[in-house]
């Protein structure tokens, strides 16, 4: 578990890591536009996640994407903006959702947390899927609590051999080069304060 203040310092850390590489590959990633026909979509597209490497381990980002069972979780992390938050270099653990946990939220939740003017709330839902550690599942079994990535804590439960974080289940998890993806069954809300 680690404490609030190493987690702060830790998301700040990545946070100016981040900004060190974009800036240092911006001659690569800004485009000038010289036409009417550049889309803001092509100038927002900048950063570390965009910057195509096949010779690494796939990082979080990279193993989301490539899951034709996490297209939703996708859609969010790119409606919230946070892609590059998830290559950074981490150790990170991300709890993700597959498409069918998303589904089972009520009716037009996720197309609601989509909207634009929703982007912080659904920032805070995914980051609360996300802590700092590169931890198996086995490992996580001597955990009671977890600090995620938007501050608040979740639960670590162990029902014989299966490990729930925030009442959802383990069903596999992927290393990453930047940590691991443990996917689970269910999208965690975070509590309401």
């Amino acid at each position: 578990m680690f404490p609030t203040n190493y987690l702060k310092l830790l998301v700040v850390s990545f946070f100016i890591l981040g900004l060190t590489f974009s800036c240092k590959n911006e001659s690569k990633t800004t485009t000038t536009p010289n036409s009417d026909n550049v889309g803001t979509e092509e100038m927002e597209k900048q950063g570390q996640a965009f910057i195509e490497n096949d010779g690494s381990t796939p990082n979080v980002l990279q193993i989301a994407i490539g899951s034709p069972d996490h297209t939703t979780l996708v859609a969010a992390v790119q409606a919230a903006q946070l892609e590059n938050v998830l290559v950074n270099a981490g150790p990170l653990m991300v709890f993700a959702p597959t498409n069918e946990a998303f589904a089972a939220l009520p009716a037009g939740t996720v197309e609601d947390l989509l909207k634009p003017e929703n982007k912080d709330a659904l920032a805070n839902i995914l980051k609360f899927h996300v802590t700092a550690g590169n931890y198996s599942k086995d490992f996580l079994k001597k955990f009671k609590k977890l600090g995620q990535a938007n501050d608040q804590n979740t639960t670590v439960e162990v029902k014989g051999d299966d490990v729930f974080i925030g009442g959802a289940k383990i069903i596999a998890s992927i290393p990453a080069g930047n940590g691991i993806v443990h996917v689970v069954d269910k999208v965690m809300l975070p509590p309401t304060e």
